[in-house]
């Protein structure tokens, strides 16, 4: 597995160094945008017990919710690959697309024209200021690698971050079969 330098549209892989870290403990982060004035992006693999109609009771919708990260949580950010039925999204990369016009997706999900493969929802956001994002990933706190995903949606939440960490291999194969809390071995 390449590793590569930050842009929007790769992933962000927390290293095992970062366990006790509750944010970012084996997390995996699609950057939306990466600039040398800021970093966004959002955990992939953090869902919650929460769905779009518990936050919005207006919208007839069971998909589920996903922490974000720990910025501004009390704030709903979606991402997807329908940019033809959400206008004003701004594309990440790979066919996909942050954001867009909140009524046209309103619309599109109480019509049901939004596949559940399209799109996920998330509580908060991960960010970082100018350099911060560069200099966590030179002390070993992230890597960063291409999105090999035609579709990142359908990837499952569980197995994602170990499936990373077992195609670096080497000490990572150790980490990615280690159990979620230490203590329990």
């Amino acid at each position: 597995m390449h590793l590569s330098r930050p842009t929007k549209g790769k992933l962000l892989v927390a290293e095992p160094s970062i366990l006790n870290d509750s944010s970012f403990n084996r997390t995996v982060i699609l950057l939306t945008e990466h600039s040398g004035d800021s970093s966004i992006g959002f955990i992939m693999n953090k869902p919650l017990e929460l769905t779009i109609q518990d936050l919005i009771p207006e919208i007839n919708c069971s998909f589920r919710v996903h922490q974000g990260g720990p910025v501004e949580q009390d704030n709903l950010y979606f991402i997807h690959k329908l940019p033809e039925l959400i206008p004003n999204s701004i594309e990440v990369g790979n066919g996909i697309y942050w954001g867009g016009d909140f009524d046209a997706l309103s619309d599109s999900l109480n019509r049901n024209n939004i596949p559940k493969n399209k799109i996920r929802f998330f509580l908060g956001y991960s960010g970082w200021s100018s350099n911060q994002l560069q200099n966590e990933i030179s002390k070993k706190s992230w890597f960063c690698i291409e999105n090999p995903y035609g579709n990142i949606f359908e990837i499952e939440n569980n197995s994602f971050w170990k499936n990373h960490l077992l195609k670096i291999g080497g000490k990572y194969q150790l980490w990615a079969n280690a159990p979620s809390d230490p203590k329990l071995n």
